[in-house]
């Protein structure tokens, strides 16, 4: 137990359990024990087609919601830009106003009463 507890830690120097055997090995044992672990092997080879599978059409789907955030981002830097022209025009909107009164009420003042 004591060096069971040290090797833990230490995988490096971990050896698996010796296997006792009760009953003699026949050659009908080892048949089935091969059959079982071709059982388990297929079982092993269908399951990481299925997980590949899972994992392209997940990669594809994660490439979808990327763009997507994309075209949003790209989006909103336009509403962002539209936004700028609109306050740059009012501004230019308004100087022109101003411009335009102060003319006018220049033309009252000099005007000849």
């Amino acid at each position: 137990r004591v060096n069971e507890r040290k090797q833990k830690g230490n995988w490096k120097h971990w050896e698996p359990p010796a296997i006792t055997v009760s009953a003699p090995v026949t050659p009908r044992a080892v048949t089935q024990l091969v059959a079982q672990a071709y059982m388990n092997q297929r079982k092993l080879d269908h399951e990481v087609k299925t997980l590949q599978v899972q994992a392209a059409q997940f990669a594809k789907q994660t490439g979808q919601w990327i763009g997507m955030v994309e075209n949003f981002n790209q989006a909103l830097k336009e509403i962002g830009d539209v936004e700028n022209w609109a306050r740059s025009i009012e501004l230019d909107m308004r100087t022109i106003a101003t411009a335009l009164e102060y003319v006018y009420k220049g033309q009252l003042q000099s005007a000849p009463s």
